[in-house]
């Protein structure tokens, strides 16, 4: 560990990754925060970069959940979490068979599903078209949304999907899903500590990179609370096209 603490490809890697998940954590970029998984793993294995960015995105969640307190759904959060914890159980049975590169491009597709409905919506009915909030299919994408960030750190997609054609205020939106992403790191723990993914080197690793979480997290919040819906939504699902494509790219390179 003591090698990779001294590499300076580790910290080219693992410093813009953890604040660009900051930033996503703070409600800036969405879904945008999955690239942190696979920017370290272009130096260390996947395994052992979502070990090291989990303490590190439940840093982020702290400092989150004190940006945003009182600005939440409650509706949205009694639908989703449940499955959200259904999904961790599925994943955590599931982890010696199914593997991050395959989760990432069920995903993207699904993400890239999602966008393109949300085009055809858009010109059909216009861009502030609407759905109301409905309990079964809320439990069903909270399951996906446990299930895929349990696997690769990638829930934000599935999230997002069932959450941003219910057009909250954005600041509700982000007060939600920091929470709903919140309670689920804090219960992925368990099978982490379970699978041996919390050795001393990866949480050294994690250790070294903490100070950039609450800057970069706080930052994020900063320039939501300053962006209008009609800028925030194209935004946000011009961020979710671009990581649905990149995810369907890195699962079809996987199969090659």
């Amino acid at each position: 560990m003591t090698d990779l603490l001294l590499d300076p490809w580790f910290y080219a890697a693992a410093v813009p990754a953890v604040i660009l998940v900051g930033l996503s954590k703070g409600g800036f970029g969405g879904a945008v925060g999955f690239v942190g998984v696979p920017l370290m793993a272009l130096v260390i294995s996947p395994v052992q970069a979502a070990a090291i960015l989990l303490p590190i995105l439940i840093l982020m969640d702290v400092v989150s959940l004190w940006t945003w307190r009182g600005v939440f759904d409650r509706t949205i959060l009694w639908q989703m979490l449940p499955g959200s914890i259904i999904g961790i159980g599925i994943g955590w049975l599931m982890a010696s068979v199914v593997t991050a590169d395959n989760v990432r491009f069920i995903v993207g597709a699904i993400a890239f599903i999602f966008v393109a409905r949300w085009i055809y919506t858009s010109l059909r009915h216009g861009a502030d078209h609407k759905t109301e909030p409905n309990g079964a299919a809320g439990a069903f994408w909270g399951s996906i949304a446990g299930f895929t960030s349990f696997v690769a750190h990638v829930g934000g997609p599935p999230f997002q999907v069932y959450t941003l054609p219910l057009r909250m205020d954005p600041k509700v939106l982000t007060g939600t899903s920091v929470i709903f992403f919140a309670v689920t790191n804090a219960i992925k723990l368990v099978p982490y500590f379970a699978l041996g993914q919390f050795d001393t080197a990866n949480l050294t690793a994690s250790l070294a990179l903490m100070p950039l979480a609450p800057l970069a997290t706080l930052a994020g919040a900063w320039l939501v609370r300053r962006m209008r819906p009609e800028i925030f939504y194209p935004f946000t699902y011009a961020t979710v096209a671009i990581v649905a494509l990149k995810l369907l790219y890195d699962g079809v390179v996987d199969f090659m």
